[in-house]
């Protein structure tokens, strides 16, 4: 029964749960800049296009409606650039999460198989090459990575926990480099209609992949932009024959996005002024929190993009989680996302204005 959980480190948010306690003591509550979940209402558009479609009594198709496919087909092209972008180049995925974590052991990789990832990265690229047995390896600029028995490479642009954005001319010189070596590529781009001081690209993009998406898949969620966390709602667009593959996987495994769900996506990936609005509800979080942190001896780096920022005070992580714990505000260690931040911490902007604003008082 364990051999498989095994494979897999700790759970890193246990390791949180002393400094949340401490937090929570704060006389006025505790501020969770921790998770980065969203806690803003979902758009009465798409919970109304949920309710429409919750008379669903039949079994809906692991590939989506019709009416899904031509949403994510045209959101790709008027939103990322992708021109050629058809039917057969999209997949919905029941959340990101579960398609990161379970994508190498779906793609048939095993023991001897490499896995490739950010040496600063979201911790499920590392669970998705321990499930299946192959090897995870880290790096600063995939191009200087030996290729040899590197099946799977991940980008993650905008980064999570950096907010790092990887500009146009780096994506064109990493694709050429990935389909020169054979190497499937994967990009993460769950954060990309979150650009602040950067303007985010897919590797979809025409100017990236030349048109072509062959060896290139993009990972794309609702959660973040439309605040469907908890619909789990998201989708695969890129090479037809690598998602052709994965739906042959994910029907026998009856990997179904649920058909309400379904119909929401349809009307959040319609609608471009949520996502405005709460694009700046974000930008406003941000500005506040940036500025309060600065002033309580932060140095934030990258943070052009994503819900994040990537801040330290050139101590050890867990000693400033425990600092900002006193003041009832709890963020995520660095070294959650690797070794390389072992000597920052990544503060959310997700939590309500309301928190946000405590949250300033408190570190002024």
């Amino acid at each position: 029964m364990a051999a498989v959980s095994d494979r897999l480190p700790a759970f890193p948010w246990d390791k949180l749960e002393p400094y949340k306690k401490t937090a929570a003591a704060h006389p006025d509550g505790i501020v969770d800049l921790s998770v980065g979940t969203p806690v803003d209402p979902v758009p009465l558009l798409v919970r109304q296009a949920l309710i429409d479609a919750a008379d669903s009594p039949g079994y809906p198709t692991v590939w989506g409606t019709k009416e899904l496919r031509d949403a994510i087909t045209g959101w790709l092209r008027g939103r990322l650039g992708a021109s050629a972008a058809e039917h057969r180049n999209v997949l919905p995925v029941v959340g990101s999460k579960e398609l990161v974590a379970w994508l190498p052991t779906q793609l048939g990789l095993g023991a001897g198989d490499k896995v490739a990832y950010p040496r600063l990265a979201y911790p499920t690229y590392e669970v998705g090459a321990r499930l299946c047995g192959a090897e995870a390896v880290v790096y600063d600029d995939p191009t200087e990575l030996d290729p040899a028995g590197v099946r799977l490479l991940w980008l993650n642009s905008p980064s999570n926990p950096t907010g790092k954005v990887l500009d146009k001319d780096e994506l064109v010189r990493i694709v050429a480099w990935a389909r020169e070596h054979g190497i499937l590529l994967f990009s993460d781009e769950c954060y990309l209609e979150l650009g602040w001081e950067a303007e985010p690209v897919s590797v979809l993009h025409d100017d990236v992949c030349g048109g072509s998406y062959e060896g290139i898949v993009a990972v794309h969620s609702l959660s973040k932009r439309s605040n469907l966390a908890g619909y789990r709602a998201a989708f695969v667009a890129g090479d037809a024959e690598v998602l052709g593959e994965l739906l042959e996987i994910r029907k026998h495994g009856g990997m179904m996005t649920p058909a309400p769900v379904q119909a929401a996506t349809v009307a959040a990936l319609g609608d471009d002024l949520h996502v405005a609005e709460q694009r700046g509800r974000y930008a406003a979080r941000r500005a506040a929190l940036r500025a309060a942190l600065e002033a309580h001896g932060f140095r934030v780096e990258h943070s052009e993009a994503s819900l994040y920022l990537w801040v330290t005070r050139d101590e050890p992580c867990w000693d400033t989680v425990a600092h900002l714990a006193d003041l009832g505000i709890l963020v995520a260690p660095g070294d959650f996302y690797g070794e390389a931040g072992a000597r920052f911490v990544r503060v959310a902007f997700t939590a309500t204005d309301e928190r946000v604003e405590a949250a300033v008082k408190r570190l002024g």
